[in-house]
């Protein structure tokens, strides 16, 4: 049987867009279709703007922080900033980023099909109502702001981080719900900028998803000295947005009994309570399986379906939701339509959250590693370094931070890395490359890093887990 195509990946994110240009490295003619912008939510709505948020902002922070300029022996005059040049600092990278990725497509002549892609039984796939056939097909369609019920969003006194991004003010108050690392991120600007935050946790502490040690002392570096009050176990129930001169107004519950406990008005509020998938309306009865009740799509470690031929990788699938899990995972799933065994380890892909100082963590937390150990009867041990020993943060007079190494007692394996401090999203790498190759503390301590540069506190971290195990 003859083909249009090798293969169709529906969705143009990074999973997307990934996966296409290694299918093109690879030989096999490809389309991709998209319905909206290309390059999907981090391009769009996502990392690149928010980024270039959080850089704008930590300079006005950097700038306005006296005592510690003056400690350098640097004076400033008042600092003040221009909202909505930011803004489009953030617009103008994220039109940049488009262009190019798009252009990287045609470039490896890479078909873009504009419109919504729905398959049409298995190797078929519909754009916008016509058909195209392919060998492969893989869905990348990604996910979009879970807003829970009794919120009412209008995406101006209400709205998610799609929103958020564009910065359109610069609210005196505004309410932030979650405080996973999106909420962090926002908090990071908007109170660099001159805001007061509200952050609003429905479980019983902060930061819920990273290493408790890591959440406990960026809560006293990111949240306390900062302008930021705290509620936690407690629901945002119902969300009124800003109308007829009235403020936001929060009804705030317990979050185990469900009761109203307070009423909140602020400005502004943003819902950055998690993403859900984007796998409705596809056409799955044509192939004959659905996604699971949690709207995610089944895959193997190979990114196969239970269908013959088709695929799914990135946030769809919920495994991993984040931008470069799904590059990684588009690249295995071509691999693996190339006949090439390949699979993801999930284990050694790193994340971050970019505040000021920033968080960066790869592998289990003490509690997800505590957990391994007593269902496979190991020990675990944990080793902590702090930046405050380091002449390197010393010297830019950034001190707050540590990293903490989690490893097995018995093989010395590492099993996850977790650090707060300037530059962390870039530190980490070391430790993913570590984890991903399986190595051990022992090895790792005799690793040698160059001085005096922030890597020495990784390499601090590993010697002292060699010298006490």
């Amino acid at each position: 049987m003859s083909f249009d195509y090798d293969l169709i990946i529906i969705g143009a994110g990074v999973g997307g867009h990934g996966a296409a240009l290694h299918a093109s490295a690879c030989g096999l003619k490809t389309a991709i279709v998209e319905s909206d912008a290309m390059g999907g939510t981090c391009v769009n709505r996502g990392c690149i703007p928010s980024k270039a948020l959080l850089a704008a902002s930590g300079r006005v922070r950097e700038l306005r922080a006296r005592e510690h300029l003056k400690a350098l022996g640097i004076e400033l005059g008042s600092v003040t900033y221009d909202r909505s040049l930011i803004a489009s600092h953030a617009s103008n990278l994220v039109s940049k980023l488009r262009g190019d990725l798009t252009n990287s497509l045609k470039r490896l002549g890479v078909s873009i099909l504009q419109g919504k892609g729905k398959l049409a039984g298995e190797q078929a796939v519909t754009v916008d109502g016509k058909k195209y056939t392919a060998r492969d097909v893989i869905i990348a369609t990604g996910s979009q702001p879970f807003v829970p019920k009794g919120i009412e969003i209008d995406r101006k006194t209400v709205f998610t981080s799609d929103d958020g991004v564009k910065l359109d003010w610069v609210p005196d108050w505004i309410a932030i719900i979650g405080s996973g690392y999106i909420g962090l991120e926002f908090s990071d600007i908007y109170t660099a900028l001159g805001a007061e935050v509200t952050m609003i946790e429905a479980l019983d502490q902060l930061m819920p998803g990273f290493d408790p040690d890591i959440a406990k002392l960026a809560e006293r570096v990111l949240i306390k000295p900062r302008d930021i009050e705290t509620y936690v176990g407690k629901l945002a129930k119902k969300v009124t947005p800003a109308r007829n001169g009235q403020p936001v107004i929060i009804e705030l519950a317990d979050a185990k009994t469900k009761e109203t406990v307070d009423i909140l008005e602020v400005d502004a509020c943003l819902v950055a309570t998690g993403r859900v998938p984007l796998t409705e309306d596809l056409g799955w009865e044509t192939v004959g399986i659905s996604p699971n009740q949690r709207g995610f799509i089944e895959v193997d470690d190979r990114m196969a379906t239970a269908v013959p031929h088709l695929w799914a990788i990135g946030d769809a699938t919920g495994k991993m939701m984040l931008a470069h899990a799904a590059s990684a995972q588009g690249i295995v799933a071509v691999e693996n339509i190339c006949g090439r065994k390949a699979e993801v380890d999930y284990n050694s892909i790193p994340a971050a959250a970019f505040t000021h100082p920033e968080i960066g963590f790869v592998g289990m937390t003490e509690p997800q590693a505590k957990q391994k150990a007593d269902q496979e009867g190991f020990s675990i041990a944990t080793t902590k370094s702090y930046f405050k020993g380091n002449s390197k943060a010393i010297a830019e007079g950034e001190t707050d931070g540590m990293a903490k190494i989690i490893f097995r007692q018995d093989t010395g394996e590492l099993l996850g890395v977790h650090i707060f401090g300037l530059h962390a999203s870039d530190l980490i790498h070391e430790a993913s490359g570590a984890i991903a190759r399986r190595e051990s503390i022992y090895k790792l301590a005799h690793n040698v890093h160059a001085h005096p540069t922030l890597s020495e506190v990784l390499d601090e971290a590993y010697k002292r887990a060699a010298h006490v195990h």
